[in-house]
């Protein structure tokens, strides 16, 4: 049930952020909805924290629901759609989606496509000197898999005897923007790519969360025991299109990960109808109130503009004030 919540949370939220670029209140949108079984799943079962002793994420802008599961408030979310100053992420300087968040290891999202590929085995790198179980996790669409970077870091983490703790993820929505994955990809599976590196896949359907939970499980304990990198495949929706740039229209023709748990449930006894609704509506209002906290904060200014350019030093002439001395 809890996964159930969480799911609802993220898909709720989606939907109020969609409205909030429709209606002037936000500037653009760009989200999960269609990925929250799979999402919610990897992020309960994350080590989140500081440092190397913990995984480090590179996650997709399509992550919301991770973020959620790992106990991101909504505000922080409404907080980036409507550019606020008080946005954890970026202080409002990014993107919708584009995470970063040192306190968890959330590595800067990068709108680059497959441009997080190449960072993760950095991250992975440190993490393997520095000893541990801590793994990488980096996560990608199919689109950003035809990128070289994706080759970089199957490369990277498979050089003899210098192998790494790279979890890469691949969410297959078989879309790339608006390229279907057919027309760029010949191989039946994306995990496939993996095999003459010696990286072992799966395959998971990412529409059921008892089966993502299990593939997500395997594939983290591979990483954390064996110091090795391995490739899941999440096969995903995508319910509202690429982003608001493409309208975030409702696709009806696409599998409902949501719909098809909640019929799971009510089947097996688990949850009624109106224990159901009872959440929906919980959700929604949690996301008004998100929604309306976060206009009524203040927007970033222009003298704000330059501020986290650079760490904060003693000879800064332009913000003197931000250097509170060397970081412990």
């Amino acid at each position: 049930m809890r996964i159930h919540q969480l799911m609802v949370r993220a898909r709720v939220l989606d939907e109020r952020m969609i409205q909030m670029s429709k209606s002037g209140e936000g500037y653009f949108w760009i989200g999960g909805p269609g990925e929250e079984a799979f999402n919610v799943c990897l992020g309960l079962q994350l080590k989140k924290g500081c440092g190397p002793d913990y995984d480090f994420l590179h996650l997709h802008y399509r992550s919301l629901a991770t973020l959620l599961a790992m106990g991101m408030p909504m505000l922080d979310a409404t907080r980036q759609a409507a550019v606020r100053i008080t946005d954890p992420h970026s202080m409002g300087r990014n993107f919708l989606g584009h995470s970063a968040l040192r306190k968890w290891n959330v590595v800067p999202v990068s709108s680059v496509v497959g441009a997080k590929f190449a960072m993760a085995p950095g991250t992975a790198l440190v993490q393997k000197r520095h000893g541990g179980d801590g793994v990488t996790v980096v996560v990608g669409g199919d689109a950003g898999s035809s990128q070289g970077d994706f080759a970089t870091c199957m490369i990277w983490s498979t050089r003899p005897g210098q192998e790494l703790p790279v979890l890469m993820i691949v969410t297959n929505n078989q879309w790339g923007i608006s390229t279907p994955m057919r027309s760029q990809h010949s191989e039946q599976h994306i995990v496939d790519r993996g095999e003459p590196f010696g990286i072992p896949g799966e395959v998971v359907d990412g529409n059921d969360p008892i089966a993502s939970w299990h593939a997500l499980r395997r594939a983290l304990q591979w990483c954390r025991r064996k110091r090795r990198p391995f490739m899941l495949e999440s096969q995903v929706s995508r319910l509202h299109g690429h982003s608001s740039s493409s309208g975030a229209m409702r696709v009806e023709n696409e599998p409902d990960c949501l719909a098809l748990w909640e019929t799971k449930l009510l089947a097996a006894g688990v949850l009624t109808r109106a224990s159901i609704d009872e959440l929906w509506e919980a959700a929604r209002g949690e996301a008004a109130a998100a929604v309306q906290q976060a206009l009524q904060e203040p927007e970033p200014t222009p003298d704000d503009v330059r501020r986290h350019t650079y760490a904060p030093s003693p000879v800064d002439v332009v913000y003197p004030d931000d250097y509170t001395g060397l970081p412990h």
